[in-house]
């Protein structure tokens, strides 16, 4: 199956020939499309090489850390909310009522 709609930048597809998984991320009606594979590559195609493609539209990976090459203890990380503290820290400054 031929894709002959056009690319859209956000949007996951897989190569159906080479089972290859990427996102569109820029696209220029010049230039062409320029593609991240889920590994993290980057790789330029010309519109006259994305429509011989033969791509399957597909829902963004669950996983998002493929391209980012993260162990699951650091994964980990963000499975808590970090804490800041807002308080200003000019409250912290003693003025001495003497002057």
């Amino acid at each position: 199956m031929k894709n002959h709609e056009s690319p859209n930048i956000g949007h996951w597809y897989q190569d159906a020939l080479r089972m290859a998984i990427f996102e569109v991320v820029a696209l220029d009606k010049d230039s062409g499309v320029e593609i991240q594979y889920f590994d993290g590559e980057i790789e330029g195609l010309d519109l006259e090489a994305w429509y011989s493609l033969e791509l399957v539209e597909i829902a963004a990976p669950e996983d998002w850390s493929g391209p980012f090459e993260m162990s699951k203890e650091d994964l980990d990380l963000f499975d808590e909310p970090m804490e800041y503290d807002y308080s200003n820290p000019l409250d912290d400054i003693k003025l001495d009522e003497d002057e």
